[in-house]
């Protein structure tokens, strides 16, 4: 039983019959009738009737009316929707995006992407990135933003930016000896610490770069208090607990306006933003379109965040070659 066979079959019976059904199918008359004969030898019933020069359905094709008429219509409905993917009046994007990204892209992000495609469900899962990284690499997602480093592991990664990372702690903290310049890795390491993003530990990029700088001199991360939210270790920080960690994007909104202090390290520590997808993996129309916006957002930002620089390959043709942008999407 094909579509083919099911498409005669309902023709004929709105039309009542073989030749106005072909003709509204494109077909010719022999050819619609040899689609229903093959229909009903399949079903070793006949299904129509000659009544007064018009087809008449037997209780076979009344039976099976109803059926064949919701299997076009779900084969057509079906069609639609694949379509309205790809000219984004409809369907749905989910996208993953770095913990920290209020402070790269706002709220621009989903207000511009909703008002220009309004049909299309939007999901943004905001996550530490190594396991924004586990999901694309496990299909769970298409793609994302991210801060390096992660296991690179099956994964196509084109860098975008970076923003520089800084030791915040409060006026308390200037009784250290080496308070007067870059903080050191040592200096670091000595001082009580409140450290953010406690269910990815050694996972977080940050935190992995810190670990290993720590390791290289001798020396190891041991934070006295880990929560999970950087507005937490913040609050901490600020009633004189220990020292953070804080990417250069949130200095205005969340340090200063709890008159904490930062300090550069000795060797500039860095979040490295990047998209991430599975290499030669086609992304979906509103995922493209998603990811694009979502770096365009973040280039729309850059003037108003001194700490973030462009990196060379970040030009809008490579960020589109990356993600398979051939051409606007509504001209798809």
């Amino acid at each position: 039983m094909t579509l083919n066979q099911l498409m005669a079959f309902v023709y004929a019976v709105r039309l009542k019959s073989f030749t106005a059904a072909a003709k509204e199918l494109g077909l010719t008359q022999p050819g619609v009738s040899d689609l229903i004969q093959r229909l009903e030898s399949e079903l070793a019933e006949v299904l129509f009737v000659r009544h007064r020069r018009a087809l008449k359905l037997t209780a076979a094709g009344r039976e099976l009316y109803p059926y064949a008429k919701h299997a076009i219509e779900a084969a057509q409905n079906g069609a639609a929707a694949v379509r309205s993917l790809k000219t984004l009046e409809g369907g749905s994007a989910a996208f993953g995006l770095l913990r920290n990204s209020p402070y790269y892209v706002g709220p621009d992000l989903v207000a511009n992407f909703h008002r220009t495609y309004p049909n299309v469900r939007l999901r943004l899962v905001g996550q530490n990135s190594s396991e924004t990284a586990d999901d694309v690499r496990n299909l769970d997602l298409e793609a994302g933003l991210v801060t390096l480093p992660i296991d690179e592991d099956s994964l196509g990664i084109l860098q975008i930016a970076r923003d520089e990372v800084f030791y915040a702690s409060s006026s308390d903290d200037a009784d250290h000896a080496d308070d007067a310049g870059p903080m050191t890795i040592a200096g670091f390491c000595r001082r009580p610490l409140v450290l953010y993003d406690a269910h990815y530990r050694d996972l977080d990029p940050a935190r992995r770069q810190l670990a290993h700088r720590a390791a290289v001199a001798g020396l190891a991360v041991e934070p006295h208090i880990e929560v999970e939210y950087l507005t937490d270790a913040l609050d901490l920080v600020a009633q004189g607990f220990g020292g953070t960690v804080v990417c250069g994007a949130a200095v205005r909104s969340q340090v200063e306006p709890r008159g904490l202090r930062i300090r550069p390290f000795a060797e500039p520590l860095y979040d490295t933003l990047a998209l991430i997808k599975r290499p030669e993996q086609p992304l979906s129309s509103a995922t493209r379109e998603i990811a694009l916006l979502a770096v365009r957002t973040l280039l729309d930002h850059v003037d108003a965040l001194p700490t973030v620089s462009l990196l060379p390959g970040a030009e809008d043709s490579a960020i589109r070659n990356f993600l398979g942008v051939k051409e606007d999407v509504g001209a798809e």
